[in-house]
C-alpha cells in the first residue's frame, strides 16, 4: 500500500485511569524494543553499556512521544530531528510505502556522530500513517582513519568515517541488499556491525507488533489523544518548572582542553534567561570554530540541554512538549551548530560540557537546585589489532567517573556521565571479547571535589594487551578539572599515560587526546578519571564523614587536613581539639 496521508480523528477526552495505564503500555514497548536490542546486539557498547535508544514519533512533526525507561536521554531531543529527516525526504520524494524501514547515521541530519546509525519505521493504521518508530545504536567500527571512529586528529568527517544519508534500507518489506553490503565493505568488523543492525530491525518488528496490538484494543483516536496529552502534560510540568526558577539573567561558561588539533581552549558559554514560564538559552559567546572532532550540530546542543534540564526538573516526562517553553540561540556552522563536513565524532566530550554550564547557570539563579559538575569525559578509547589467527580485533570502550555533589548528598562514585542510562562495561566482557587483561579497575583517591557534600571519587583503569595494539583515545578534563559549586572544590583532572619501550611512562602532548600510538604485548595503558565538584564549604562537612571517607580510602589523611579542615591523630581518630582550631582559623 502506498500512502503518505495521516490518520484524522476526532477529539477522545481520556480519564486519569485509562491515560495513565496507556503510559504505561507505551513506555512498556519502548522497553521491550530496548531489551530486544541489548539482549541481541554483538557489539558490547550496545550489549552491555546499553548505547541505544528506541521510541514513538509524531507521524507529521517527528516529535518525541514516547521513550522507553533505559534509552538514553540523548537520544530524546536528538531522534525527534532525525526523524524529521526522513520526514523531510518523504515530502520532497514520496513514494512511502507500507513496511519501509529508513536508514542514516548523518550527525548533521539529526544525528550525533557517525557510529550512531538511526533505522525509523513508519507505522501504518487503516492505510494511513499513524506515527513512526526509531532505533538508534551505536555501532563498533564504521571506517576512518582511527579503528572504532573516534579520530581525535580528524579535521573533517571523511576521516572518521563513512556518513550514509537517509536512504531505504527496507523498501516495502524488501530488503536492499545493497545498502547492506557497501555498509559491510566499509567497516574493519562487519559482522558486528550486522548482528547490531539486525537487532535494531528485531526491536522495531516487535515494538510494531506491541504497538498494532495496542491499537487493536484501545482504538488510534484513543491512543493518539493520550499521545497528546502526555506532551502537553510535559509542557505544562516544565512551565511550572521554569515559572520557580526567579526571572532575570545567569551566565555561566566553561572550556574544552582542545580540539585536538590547536592546543588551546575553547570556550562553551551560557546566557540564560528565565522570563515567567519561559526559557531562553544564548550560546552565540561560544568559540565560534573547531577544527577538530569536537563540533556537534544543533540537534545534538539541543538534545544536551533536555538533558541537563532533565536532571534539574527531574518531574518532567521525557517527550518533546517539555521543550515548547524553551528558546535557543545557536550561531550556525558554529562549535555548537556545525554543518559537514566538520568532524563530530567526540561530540560526547562537548554535550558534557554543555550540560556543565546548564547546571552552573541553574546554580546561579538558584542555588537549592545547585549540582557540581560531573567528572564530564566519556574517555572514548580504542584499541585495534590481530588475534594470532591474524582475525582483526577493535575494541571501543568509555569508563566511569565521579558526579557532582549536590543539596542533597554526595556525588556518585565511579558513575557514568549524566548524558544517558548507559552503563560501563564489565571488566569480564571486556577481557572475554578482546585480547586484553585488566590489571587495576579501582576507585581513585583524592579525586573527588571538596566539599560540605563531596563529589564523586573517580576511577583508575589499567590494562594490560595481550596482542599488540594501535591505541586512541578521545577525552577531555586534562586541563580543566570540574567545578564545584557554592564553596564546593574543584575535583582531579584527567590523566592518561601509557609504559614506553624502557620501561617509563608517556602522557598526551594534548593531555586527553591521542592517536598513532602502537604498543607492544604485555604493555600496559593507565586512565585515572576525574571525581565529580564539590558542593558546598568543605569545612562544613561532618567530620566524621571525613573520617568515613579516610577509612574508605576515598580520602587521604593530608586532604583530610588541608581540604576538610580535619586532623586526624595517630590513631587514626579525629582530633577534635586540633580540628576546632584548624576549621576556625588558628594554627594547631
Amino acid at each position: 500500500m502506498s500512502s503518505q496521508a495521516t490518520v484524522t480523528r476526532d477529539a477522545v477526552t481520556l480519564d486519569p485511569v485509562t491515560l495513565a495505564v496507556l503510559k504505561g503500555r507505551l513506555e512498556q514497548i519502548a522497553d521491550e524494543m530496548d531489551a530486544t536490542l541489548y539482549r541481541s546486539a554483538f557489539n558490547p557498547t550496545i550489549a552491555e553499556a546499553k548505547d541505544a535508544c528506541h521510541g514513538i514519533y509524531h507521524a507529521t512533526t517527528g516529535d518525541t512521544l514516547v521513550q522507553g525507561t533505559s534509552g538514553l536521554p540523548i537520544f530524546v531531543g536528538a531522534m525527534a530531528f532525525a526523524v524529521r529527516a526522513v520526514i523531510s525526504k518523504v515530502e520532497r520524494e514520496g513514494g512511502l510505502q507500507e513496511n519501509d524501514t529508513f536508514i542514516f547515521n548523518d550527525p548533521y541530519e539529526g544525528g550525533t556522530h557517525l557510529n550512531d546509525f538511526r533505522l525509523v519505521r513508519p507505522i501504518f493504521r487503516d492505510g494511513k500513517l499513524f506515527c513512526w518508530m526509531a532505533s538508534v545504536g551505536h555501532w563498533l567500527d564504521i571506517g576512518g582513519n582511527v579503528a572504532g571512529s573516534y579520530n581525535p586528529k580528524a579535521v573533517e568527517s571523511f576521516q572518521e568515517g563513512v556518513r550514509i544519508p537517509v536512504v531505504k534500507l527496507i523498501s516495502a518489506g524488501t530488503m536492499n541488499n545493497d545498502i547492506i553490503e557497501i555498509l559491510s565493505a566499509n567497516s574493519r568488523v562487519p559482522m558486528s556491525n550486522w548482528g547490531d543492525l539486525n537487532g535494531q530491525l528485531n526491536a522495531l518488528d516487535l515494538g510494531e507488533k506491541r504497538l498494532g496490538a495496542l491499537l487493536g484494543e484501545y482504538g488510534p483516536a484513543t491512543v493518539d489523544a493520550a499521545f497528546e496529552a502526555f506532551s502537553n502534560r510535559a509542557e505544562a510540568l516544565m512551565r511550572s518548572a521554569i515559572a520557580s526558577i526567579p526571572d532575570g539573567n545567569y551566565s555561566f561558561e566553561d572550556v574544552l582542553d582542545n580540539d585536538g588539533i590547536t592546543d588551546e581552549m575553547l570556550t562553551v558559554a551560557l546566557d540564560l534567561t528565565i522570563s515567567g514560564d519561559t526559557m531562553a538559552l544564548d550560546f552565540s559567546r561560544s568559540t565560534q570554530s573547531a577544527q577538530g572532532p569536537i563540533n556537534i550540530s544543533r540537534s545534538t546542543t539541543i538534545a544536551a540541554c533536555y538533558v541537563a534540564l532533565k536532571h534539574i526538573f527531574t518531574e518532567v516526562p521525557a517527550n518533546a512538549g517539555c521543550l515548547r517553553p524553551i528558546s535557543f540561540n545557536i550561531v550556525d556552522n558554529s562549535l555548537l551548530g556545525a554543518n559537514a563536513p566538520k568532524p563530530v565524532a567526540g561530540y560526547t566530550e562537548t554535550i558534557l560540557r554543555l550540560i556543565g554550564v546548564v547546571l552552573g547557570a541553574i546554580a546561579q539563579a538558584d542555588p537549592a537546585r545547585a549540582t557540581a559538575a560531573p567528572f564530564g569525559t566519556i574517555n572514548a578509547l580504542s584499541l585495534a589489532g590481530y588475534r594470532a589467527d591474524h582475525k582483526r580485533w577493535v575494541m571501543f570502550s568509555f569508563f566511569g567517573g565521579g558526579l557532582g555533589g549536590n543539596p542533597m548528598s554526595d556525588g556518585l562514585n565511579h558513575a557514568n556521565n549524566p548524558i544517558s542510562t548507559a552503563t560501563i562495561p564489565p571488566v569480564e566482557i571486556l577481557e572475554a571479547a578482546y585480547p586484553v587483561m585488566f590489571t587495576q579497575w579501582a576507585l581513585r583517591p583524592d579525586s573527588a571535589g571538596a566539599g560540605t557534600h563531596r563529589g564523586g571519587v573517580g576511577s583508575v583503569y589499567e590494562l594490560e594487551l595481550l596482542t599488540g595494539a594501535d591505541v586512541a583515545l578521545l577525552g577531555e578534563r586534562g586541563r580543566r578539572a570540574p567545578f564545584g559549586v557554592v564553596g564546593g572544590e574543584s575535583a582531579a583532572l584527567n590523566r592518561f599515560s601509557w609504559q614506553t619501550e624502557d620501561g617509563g611512562e608517556a602522557v598526551p602532548p594534548m593531555a586527553s587526546k591521542i592517536t598513532d600510538l602502537r604498543l607492544k604485548p604485555g604493555k600496559r595503558i593507565r586512565l585515572e578519571t576525574p571525581g565529580g565538584g564539590g558542593w558546598g564549604d568543605p569545612h562544613g562537612r561532618d567530620p566524621d564523614k571525613v573520617l568515613h571517607d579516610v577509612r574508605l580510602g576515598f580520602v587521604s589523611t593530608s586532604q583530610a587536613e588541608a581540604l576538610y579542615g580535619v586532623v586526624l591523630g595517630a590513631d587514626g581518630e579525629i582530633d577534635h581539639e586540633a580540628t576546632d582550631k584548624l576549621r576556625k582559623g588558628v594554627a594547631a
